[in-house]
């Protein structure tokens, strides 16, 4: 066994050992226990995922620990890139957890489920066949809505976002079997080597594709399959909402990956993804681009801060999808620079947003462990009582806004780069669906500018709302020591890139054989590089620059307006003292983009005019409400589920309880089986 293996054994042991102790050690050390042991297993999973992006691989078959098929594992450079995200949001999360957890959530289930739920995520990008994949899948799949329902005794509304999960992911996983199984069936094997030597007629290559992309794209959040996770995260514990939206989403953009560039293109007797059809990476760029679009706009109007970041979180994985779907359309167009500088480009955007979403949720668990409320239209002031959480929010919202020097702005940097140089060359189709890809890519930037300004402006600044943040407190040391490591990985990020370069680029190669696509390592230079394209760029420079210019503004303005200086009262239109109710709310300061999306965002409004009892025409009282659903679930799951109601209530009269009846019923059932099977050759 070798080092990755040997690593990603030892964080597997360790998450088992954590879990069978804390169904045994006392409640009031169980949180220490979880989270050391999450963050050291966290530990070595990424270190192991590190040592595979390094160019070491491995493998193993367990044949007895899983019956008939056995276990297969496999770690090669892009399993290793997903293991390392997940083991690096493991340490934040797991530190954080410590202080988190000791306020109501030290029960032996939550506790010991937490590293259950790590080692599935280590296992899923680690499978090498399709049973091994599906277990570990539905392992993750079952810890993570167990989490989510941690805190049901507490809130109504955590039960109906557990259904909600808990339905769309296993819908999910039945579309990535039937998938899956398919593909097995025609390859006669299992194994991830079998399927790739497998041929399969265009149909049921289409059809494999297709039920798998629908699969994984459900657990990345994709529109229009996103309704579970702005539900799920804002109810699970905030150390929970880090690992599912940092950690378990990406691995939607692992199987569409492996699945599309890697295992179905074998199948057609192509080599990588060129041998697959253009349609697929279309459809893949499309969907994409609908769910940066819808999921930032969501994420632009919400006033719930953890809402707001479950949406951000489809906003992010339609730009890796983006980034996904233009390097395989590229692949098929035969030209492998730009595809392999797309994935690129997709990858790394998945590291900087499991980078700056740990943070950003593990920051709103902080405002809502001091406040009790995730409302931030009653939020504010919070710069004063929480400086430490104020600062590292304000870390993630600029990486969240893909603005320089954060961490977001290379990876979109580089998105965009792959889609401009595209459009010349790139067909008919190209030619039309490039340009909107860029138009969506600046559009979701320049909205997410305002969506984390609003975030940070309103719930941090000016003055408290309400008593909730009057009272708010900073958190434990744990707590901001797990924001503290998020904030540092998004700072290495946003200032060498290149130091994961030559991993990135060995996960391209993996699904893209050809060249680099970047250069630049970090011993040699702080510029990226693009290969064959007129393109470079250096963060660190960026980040150097800014920080003088700042610097330099505010000695001038210091310097010049020192003598002048006097202290005086705030302009107030000669009304008074300005009160809290007087300053822009979340609602007021998204109204305006609600009037410019009005017919996509659709929102409802009421208006309560309550009269005096002495007269109709004085007015007592008057009550606005106003609310943006998700016009999505509303059209397309409000439908669905009031046909599926209908049809259980119209179902009843076949249980009528005659035992006669349910004999005629399996009668019926065997016969027509065996009809079936006598006619089909």
């Amino acid at each position: 066994m070798n080092l990755p293996g040997a690593l990603l054994t030892v964080a597997l042991g360790l998450c088992l050992a954590t879990a069978l102790l804390a169904l045994a050690v006392p409640a009031r050390i169980r949180p220490a226990l979880s989270g050391v042991g999450t963050a050291a297993a966290g530990a070595a999973g990424a270190a192991a995922g590190g040592a595979a992006m390094a160019g070491q691989t491995w493998s193993a078959w367990l044949p007895d620990l899983l019956p008939l098929a056995g276990v297969r594992l496999t770690l090669d450079p892009l399993g290793g890139l997903f293991i390392a995200v997940t083991g690096g949001v493991a340490v934040c999360a797991g530190v954080y957890g410590i202080g988190y957890a000791r306020h109501g959530l030290s029960g032996r289930i939550v506790q010991a489920t937490l590293p259950l739920f790590v080692a599935s995520m280590l296992l899923v990008p680690a499978a090498a066949a399709v049973s091994t994949l599906l277990v570990a899948w539905e392992l993750m799949a079952i810890t993570s809505l167990l989490l989510v329902l941690a805190e049901h005794g507490r809130r109504p509304a955590v039960g109906g976002a557990g259904l909600w999960y808990a339905v769309m992911t296993h819908l999910g996983l039945i579309a990535i079997l039937g998938g899956l199984a398919g593909f097995a069936a025609g390859a006669h094997g299992e194994a991830f080597e079998q399927l790739r030597s497998a041929r399969l007629s265009p149909l049921a290559r289409d059809a494999v594709f297709l039920a798998t992309f629908a699969g994984f794209a459900s657990k990345a959040g994709i529109v229009p399959l996103h309704a579970w996770l702005p539900r799920a995260h804002p109810e699970a514990p905030s150390h929970v909402s880090a690992l599912m939206s940092a950690a378990m989403v990406n691995m939607g953009v692992y199987g569409i990956a492996r699945v599309g560039l890697d295992l179905l293109p074998g199948s057609t007797g192509g080599a990588s993804g060129g041998g697959t059809p253009a349609w697929w990476w279309l459809l893949v760029l499309a969907a994409g681009g609908a769910s940066a679009m819808y999921g930032i706009l969501q994420a632009a109007v919400s006033s719930d801060l953890k809402r707001l970041l479950g949406y951000s979180t489809t906003e992010n994985m339609g730009l890796v999808l983006m980034g996904l779907g233009a390097a395989g359309f590229f692949a098929t167009r035969g030209a492998p620079q730009l595809a392999a500088l797309a994935l690129v480009a997709a990858l790394l955007h998945v590291v900087n947003h499991a980078a700056f979403k740990t943070l950003l949720f593990q920051a709103a668990g902080s405002v809502l462990h001091a406040t009790g409320t995730r409302n931030l239209d009653v939020l504010g002031g919070l710069r004063a009582r929480m400086p430490y959480t104020t600062a590292l929010f304000a870390v993630g919202a600029l990486a969240a806004s893909a603005l320089p020097p954060g961490n977001g702005f290379v990876s979109e940097w580089l998105l965009l780069q792959s889609l401009v140089h595209a459009i010349p060359a790139s067909g008919v189709a190209g030619a039309v669906a490039m340009p909107l890809a860029v138009g969506v890519v600046a559009m979701s930037a320049g909205l997410a500018v305002a969506t984390f300004v609003k975030a940070f402006g309103v719930g941090f600044l000016a003055r408290p709302r309400g008593p909730e943040a009057e009272r708010a407190v900073e958190s434990p040391p744990s707590m901001l020591g797990g924001m503290g490591l998020a904030a540092l990985c998004c700072a290495v990020l946003a200032v060498g890139p290149t130091v994961i370069v030559p991993g990135l680029a060995r996960a391209v190669g993996t699904l893209l054989p050809g060249p680099a696509p970047v250069t630049g390592p970090a011993m040699r230079t702080v510029t990226l590089h693009l290969s064959g394209i007129a393109g470079t760029m250096s963060p660190l420079l960026i980040a150097v620059a800014l920080a003088a210019a700042i610097a330099l503004a505010a000695g001038a303005v210091r310097m010049f307006s020192a003598r002048r200086r006097r202290a005086a009262r705030l302009w107030d239109c000669g009304a008074g003292p300005m009160s809290p109710r007087m300053q822009y709310t979340a609602t007021s300061f998204a109204e305006p983009l609600q009037r410019v999306f009005d017919d996509v965002l659709r929102p409802e409004m009421d208006i309560d005019v309550t009269p005096k009892k002495e007269s109709a025409y004085l007015v007592e009282r008057i009550r606005f409400h106003a609310m943006v659903p998700d016009r999505i679930e509303r059209r397309l799951y409000g439908p669905l589920l009031a046909a599926a109601e209908a049809l259980g209530r119209r179902a009843r009269a076949l249980a009528n309880g005659s035992v006669h009846r349910y004999l005629a019923y399996g009668f019926w059932t065997l016969t027509g089986l065996l009809i079936l099977l006598a006619v089909i050759p």
